[in-house]
């Protein structure tokens, strides 16, 4: 039913309960054991340790594991120990980012009042919020959070702050007259008041018309449980890498194991070879290093006031091809501004945004100074007739009270004004701001006790009972309203919001009665405000033009307003278009999905919108940011590719649903983030392609060798250490490696992209083959000199195959050649190289060691054999490329 389109008295007979009485308490229990308690109910939660036990499903992971089996029963415990570390490593980080993830919908539940004043059998009383029941009639003043949606029946003033469920700091005001509009967005039907919004000012009389899982809230709460959380790309190339290694392992390790046992070679050799080979193809510090390399990139997005909740989503930036942004505090500052004052019928111009109190005035380029006729009176009413005040936190001006107030404020505080001043009058009466009047009066007298009336609010209303108008020479009679009409057009084309204030002298003797005062006012000026846009949203939007990326206005704002902002900032090419709430209500998500690239703005929505818009885009092959802060937000927060939620204004439920919050609620930021989140994968490819080619080369070398009948080059244990300590420290420094110029230059990736996409695959197996081959010569030519030394030739082979790696490293720099990057751009790869040496000596030359490592001490002829070997794959493999 559509409750905003019933009267009051409708209302309570469809409830049967009335406002003098409220319900019955037999009413409440038979409601009560009817539809329940009045509380967002959460899916069943999953337990803990399902949540870990379900780390260890994965394919890949069980092969891991099924090896350490094996080599734990055949007695190779070092192999065995180091592979389940690493597979409890990763168990453990996916479980805390799984269980974190799983608050969302408990902190909706948190947006609840926990207590509410409701009038039953004629009394009021308060009772926990969860005991609310429909046609209950409940009371609500400044400061409350509303427990449920309701009817509004009364209202003083009444004006509640709805944005966690629209994204708009605006109040709303709200009235008790029915609306007879069919279909209307929950943000307009202000005879309405809903679950988790909050009471701003005045007070108000509701009938409670639906409680728990059927408000806007628990809409909201099915929306989130209902919506599919996307895996995101690097989470799908992984996956696309293990499935080919897998097949690898399984396929060589099947063929080694026969071509083994065919030559005549024991089974227990040849499982040994087998799992040396499984060792070998997959790489088991990959998931490690891939997440370390995640974090680093973290550490560097918290320095560009990014906070990461999802490792795994950080790199989904970089392929993003629409970023779906809110307007109010992303976009603009969220703070309205003063930008023009018609008075003396002229146009006055106000510099600066937000709240910081530097601004200057004005007239045809001319700076106005105090002696301009009118103004400081202007500026001194409107700090007068206010009630919000400036306050200071963590080093910043802030607003306490109604951002429309504010802005009035802070305009005479550029003037010079104190707030003081307000200090001097006395407030006789006060006539609160009314959506049916659309204006604030208030009486004051000043220390020389002399009365006046003063009154702001809506300028078609005020014009209508203004008798004069003051201007530089002085009072005169208003004869022609449709000329500040025109101004009050001029203001609201370019989107401004504009107030009119007027004034009138009282005798001590006049009547105070209400409809008495407001006539013959003396009309001053009209403000015209905006919340503007912050200044380096432009350049960072242009930015992300240039690197492929659509930006897209979502707002709960009006459909001009949100128009001229989007021109303003250039957001709104020629031919773009904008779309209204009501006008997608008409639209199948089909009809969407075809128009949806060339829609730009989206204006007045709900969240069934913001759903409905990700998933057209979504569909069309998009790879989607959506950002947002309030409530309403959280459902396509979770169905987007990344979702962005705010830091200073966003609700602990949109931050919980996201994957990255910006500190600093900024736009540009995000453009920062998808910077950093384009060079880490392409510093992941980076390490992959370091990790894969160095264990081709260790695949090869182990295959050929039993193809050539020769005895396995290395031990389990060996191929252990060159993976996870010899690779894993340059692999961890190519995580933060410097990006190339121009990674903002490119088009996002396809995110079907394979990752071995653009040769990086025939690169791995070409650079892999040639550090195979070199290793097995040395291996050859230290075995064939003396057969009865096979430690000293496989210290050969695990010598030269970790050298060549380690000069591989500086090539895997560069998608072109190894001379196109100076190596010590990145001193952390320097230093990995140079620790990566010294443990690989001290495996060498350390006695203790030794037995473990199968090592035995080298002579200088060896490391001249080794360095000449090592040199030989990247002087081949840089000699077909010519730096560009």
């Amino acid at each position: 039913m559509n409750w905003y389109q019933l009267s009051a008295e409708e209302t309570e007979q469809q409830l049967h309960v009335s406002h003098k009485t409220g319900l019955t308490y037999d009413q409440v229990l038979s409601y009560q054991n009817t539809f329940g308690k009045n509380i967002v109910e959460q899916k069943e939660k999953v337990s803990n340790w399902f949540i870990f036990i379900k780390q260890f499903q994965d394919f890949m992971v069980l092969i891991l594991l099924g090896a350490t089996l094996i080599a734990g029963l055949l007695g190779e415990f070092i192999d065995a120990t180091a592979i389940l570390v690493i597979v409890l490593i990763n168990g453990f980080i996916g479980f805390f980012q799984e269980f974190r993830a799983e608050n969302s919908l408990e902190k909706l539940r948190e947006l609840s009042a926990p207590t509410t004043y409701v009038l039953r059998e004629g009394h009021w009383e308060r009772v926990p919020s969860a005991e609310i029941v429909v046609g209950d009639i409940i009371r609500l003043t400044r400061g409350d959070r509303i427990s449920a949606d309701v009817r509004i029946i009364k209202s003083h003033g009444l004006e509640t702050e709805e944005s966690a469920l629209t994204g708009e700091s605006i109040p709303i005001t709200k009235e008790t007259s029915p609306i007879q509009t069919d279909d209307l967005d929950p943000q307009d039907q202000t005879n309405m008041a809903f679950m988790g919004t909050v009471v701003s000012r005045g007070s108000g009389i509701g009938i409670v018309v639906q409680t728990g899982m059927n408000t806007m809230m628990g809409k909201i709460a099915t929306l989130m449980t209902t919506t599919e959380q996307k895996t995101t790309p690097l989470e799908n190339r992984l996956i696309h890498l293990g499935k080919i290694l897998i097949v690898i392992v399984l396929a060589l390790t099947a063929m080694i194991v026969a071509i083994g046992v065919i030559q005549g070679n024991p089974l227990y050799h040849m499982f040994l070879a087998g799992i040396s080979l499984a060792v070998a193809a997959i790489p088991e510090g990959l998931p490690a290093i891939v997440t370390v390399a995640l974090s680093l990139g973290v550490q560097r997005m918290i320095k560009r006031k990014s906070i990461v909740r999802k490792l795994s989503a950080v790199e989904t930036l970089g392929c993003a091809t629409i970023i779906c942004s809110d307007k109010t505090g992303t976009i603009t500052e969220n703070e309205m501004t003063v930008k023009q004052i018609f008075l003396n019928d002229e146009i006055i111009h106000v510099s600066g945004d937000g709240y910081q109190l530097d601004g200057h005035f004005y007239q045809n380029e001319e700076e106005v100074t105090s002696s301009y006729p009118n103004l400081a009176s202007m500026l001194t009413y409107g700090m007068i007739c206010n009630h919000a005040n400036i306050v200071i936190q963590k080093g910043k001006y802030k607003i306490d009270g109604d951002p429309t107030d504010g802005a009035l404020l802070v305009a005479a505080r550029k003037f010079g004004l104190k707030e003081k001043i307000r200090e001097q009058y006395t407030i006789i009466k006060e006539i609160p701001f009314d959506a049916h009047r659309k204006r604030m009066s208030m009486i004051v007298e000043d220390e020389n006790k002399l009365r006046f009336l003063i009154v702001k609010g809506a300028p078609d209303v005020l014009l209508s009972k203004c008798r004069y108008v003051r201007t530089k020479k002085g009072q005169k009679e208003l004869t022609d309203q449709t000329y500040y009409e025109r101004a009050v057009e001029q203001m609201a084309r370019r989107s401004l919001r504009t107030i009119a204030i007027a004034i009138k002298p009282i005798l001590k003797s006049s009547s105070l009665i209400d409809s008495e005062l407001e006539n013959d006012l003396t009309l001053l000026g009209i403000y015209g405000m905006i919340d503007p846009p912050r200044k380096e949203v432009k350049q960072a939007i242009a930015n992300c033009k240039k690197a492929g990326i659509q930006t897209v206005m979502i707002t709960g704002d009006h459909v001009d307003t949100a128009q001229a902002i989007a021109t303003e900032i250039e957001l709104l090419p020629k031919h773009g278009e904008v779309i209204s709430g009501t006008e997608l209500n008409n639209l199948s998500t089909a009809e969407l999905k075809e128009r949806v690239d060339n829609i730009y703005v989206y204006a007045r929505v709900t969240p069934e919108h913001k759903l409905k818009i990700v998933k057209a885009l979504q569909e069309k092959g998009h790879v989607v940011a959506m950002t947002g802060d309030g409530v309403n937000d959280a459902p396509a927060i979770k169905a987007s590719d990344i979702g962005i939620s705010m830091g200073l204004t966003g609700t602990d439920v949109t931050k919980e649903a996201s994957s990255l919050i910006l500190m600093d609620d900024n736009f540009s930021t995000i453009e920062a983030a998808i910077r950093e989140g384009r060079n880490i994968y392409e510093n992941i490819r980076k390490f992959i392609r370091y990790l894969l080619a160095s264990n081709v080369g260790e695949i090869l070398v182990m295959l050929l060798a039993i193809l050539f009948a020769y005895p396995l080059p290395l031990v389990p244990v060996q191929i252990l250490w060159v993976n996870l300590v010899t690779d894993g420290l340059p692999a961890i420094a190519l995580g933060v490696d410097k990006p190339e110029g121009n990674v903002m230059k490119r088009s996002p990736r396809d995110p079907q992209e394979s990752v071995f996409a653009r040769g990086l695959g025939m690169k791995i197996l070409s650079r892999g083959f040639f550090i195979g081959v070199v290793s097995l010569i040395g291996f050859i030519i230290a075995y064939d000199g003396d057969q009865s030394n096979l430690t000293y030739a496989r210290t050969i082979a695990f010598t030269t195959l970790v050298i060549a790696q380690l000069i591989h490293v500086f090539d895997c720099r560069s998608e072109t050649s190894i001379f196109m990057r100076n190596p010590f751009e990145n001193l952390y790869l320097v230093l990995s190289v140079i620790s990566s040496l010294l443990l690989m000596l001290v495996v060498i030359y350390w006695s203790k060691l030794q037995p473990i490592f199968h090592t035995t001490p080298l002579q200088m002829k060896d490391w001249f054999l080794i360095i000449v070997l090592s040199l030989i794959p990247t002087i081949v493999f840089n000699m077909r490329r010519s730096p560009q």
